[in-house]
């Protein structure tokens, strides 16, 4: 039997999570992209944040809270937050995290040969499949959505 180490995902030195013995650096960049494409996958922001919202989305993630909100969607997160905050695996925060690190912890998976990545021209989307078991793809566990408190600029 292969004991094989996986390597840590690092982009930089801006931001980093830790999942047991895995730990993955990000930059400032490529961490506030991350969790952007979180947001949009939880259905909590609808697409492209300007860089105050995006500014509180991060300090979210990072932080499990938005003290001093930087625009309409900290204020949005502050006033929502009973139901944006719950046990800690049912919290937005809490999906944002396992979202960024889930995929970085994936381009890793594809940078290192474990994993490829296929347009699937049917559904439009891009997906990983396992090239060792015959492009097999990967499932990932389902997120839950945030739609019914989404931030949409008018919101607040």
């Amino acid at each position: 039997m292969e004991d094989t180490r996986r390597g840590n995902y690092d982009s930089g030195e801006d931001f980093v999570l830790e999942y047991g013995e895995l730990r993955f650096t990000f930059n400032e960049r490529d961490f506030a992209e991350r969790c952007e494409q979180a947001g949009v996958k939880l259905g909590f922001v609808g697409g492209r944040l300007d860089e105050g919202e995006l500014e509180d989305l991060v300090n979210l993630a990072v932080n499990g809270e938005i003290q001093d909100p930087a625009s309409e969607l900290g204020e949005h997160v502050n006033d929502c937050w009973p139901d944006l905050v719950g046990p800690s695996d049912r919290s937005l925060v809490h999906w944002l995290r396992r979202l960024v690190f889930r995929s970085a912890w994936l381009d890793q998976r594809v940078k290192e040969g474990e994993l490829d990545i296929r347009f699937d021209a049917e559904a439009n989307v891009f997906a990983y499949v396992q090239p060792d078991r015959g492009g097999e793809p990967v499932e990932l566990a389902p997120e839950p959505s945030w739609r019914r408190v989404a931030y949409s600029p008018a919101s607040s």
